[in-house]
Parts: C-alpha cells; structure tokens; sequence
C-alpha cells in the first residue's frame, strides 16, 4: 500500500512539471491542447459525414421517384451508345434534366416561430379568401403557388407540426396555372397543426404532373421545413391559412419551399 502511494505521489509530480514528462517532443500541456484539437477534428468530420449521408438519402429518395423514367433513359442510352452513338445527344440531355428535376436542395429555414414558409418552391399565382372544404369547413387566406418544370418540385412542412389529416382525392388534370385545377385536379390534402394553429397543404397535380407522392402519415410530428412530399413535373400547391395571419408575399413573387416567409402567425 506504502509502495503504490510512493509510486502515485511521484507520477503526479512528474505530470504536474511541465519539464518533467515529455513525449514526441512535448510536455504533458501541449498533448493536452493537441488532443483537444484532434476531438475537435473528429466530431467536425463526424458532423460533416453525417450531413453528407442526410443530403445522400434526401436525393435518393427524389431519384427514386424518378426510376420509372430514369430507367428505360439508361438503357436506350446504352443500346444508342453501342449501336448509334451520335444518337445519344438528346437521351444525354433527357437523362440530365430529369435528374436536374428531381433534385433536392437543403435550404435554411427561419427560426421565427410566428414563421409560416413556403411549402413549395415556385411563383405566387393568387392569394385570396375562400372557403376550405377539406378539413376545416371555414373562411381561410389561400396561397396558391405555380411550380413549373424547371421549379424543385419536394414539398415541405409550412409550420412545425402534427399531420392531423391526410386525403387524396382523384380527379381531372387542367393545367396547373388554371384556376379550375385548384378544385377538379386530382390531389392531396394535408392538415397541420401545432397546437394553437391550423394551416392546410394542398398537392395539386398538372397537365404534365400526375404523380403525387407522400413521404409522411397521419400523426408524424414535423419540423417547419421538413419534406413531406413531392409531386412530379409542373403542379401546383395552396396553402391555406387562418383569416388573422399576416400575409406577407404579394402576386408574382418567386418563393422557394422551406425557405421563404409567406405569412405570420398573429
């Protein structure tokens, strides 16, 4: 017991001087400072990886949405590129927009919690009072946005909230800038609440978009900004809102999914 105190009483003081314990050239406050950085080094690779794997899956899960056209593209590209491979030209340029369509940007959502962001990329086409007959059954703000072909077509959460309710409803397919489409198009509702607030999501199919994809069910609990869907090629998307909000956007402006502020909880 005497000898294992010894030993401890000179191991500390060998640690506690600086000039008594060295290694690779360094005392015992340096290895302290260097291991201390290379943590630091470790967990800023670790969140960077991380952030690489999210981005990763966020755009396979879009291109995924793509396989039943990005799959035959692929091999027509390979039996032209064989066979006639100065026909590849317009396949090349097929298979590259269509990947630039289903791509998914990362975008930086406001922190203001009276923030209520776009739930689609694309141009304000109307905004104007009416009557929500999906869920709520009362006088609402409507918001409606034009996605075009060239807009990213992920739909995100406007507010962080519970999907409440979810219904998809068969029906025409007007072009999407049609007021008629708003109605006879076929399309998923969404309903999201906070707590205190109710907002409404409308996925609205096109003349070229006909495909309306849902990645979340009743009862997720959602960031402000989160993805919760898609549809694919041009569409359109209304938000609805309670008649005291603050619109904030006016006709014709461009917004992004996510990004923008549309209006403000009172």
């Amino acid at each position: 017991m005497r000898v294992g105190i010894q030993i401890l009483s000179q191991v500390v003081c060998l640690v506690d001087s600086p000039k008594g314990f060295r290694l690779f050239g360094m005392n015992w406050l340096q290895l302290f400072h260097l291991a201390a950085q290379s943590i630091q080094r470790i967990r800023s690779a670790s969140g960077a990886i991380k952030a690489f794997v999210f981005y990763f899956l966020m755009t396979f899960r879009t291109l995924n949405e793509a396989r039943w056209i990005l799959g035959p593209l692929l091999v027509i590209w390979i039996l032209g590129f064989l066979f006639y491979p100065l026909c590849t030209l317009p396949i090349t340029l097929a298979l590259a927009f269509t990947v630039y369509f289903f791509r998914d940007p990362e975008r930086l959502t406001p922190s203001d919690p009276k923030a209520i962001v776009s739930p689609a990329d694309g141009k304000v086409v109307s905004v104007e009072e009416v009557e929500e007959t999906e869920f709520l059954h009362k006088r609402m703000q409507r918001i409606s946005i034009f996605l075009s072909v060239f807009d990213v077509h992920v739909n995100r959460a406007p507010i962080e909230g519970t999907v409440v309710h979810s219904t998809f409803k068969k029906g025409a397919f007007f072009d999407a800038r049609d007021p008629r489409s708003s109605m006879a198009n076929q399309s998923r509702s969404w309903l999201f609440s906070d707590g205190k607030n109710q907002v409404v999501v409308r996925q609205i199919t096109g003349a070229i978009a006909r495909r309306i994809v849902a990645w979340s069910q009743v009862g997720d609990k959602l960031q402000k900004g989160e993805r919760f869907g898609m549809i694919r090629f041009g569409s359109r998307t209304e938000l609805y809102l309670p008649l005291d909000a603050k619109i904030e956007i006016t006709v014709g402006a461009p917004v992004r999914g996510g990004q923008s502020v549309l209006a403000l909880f009172s």
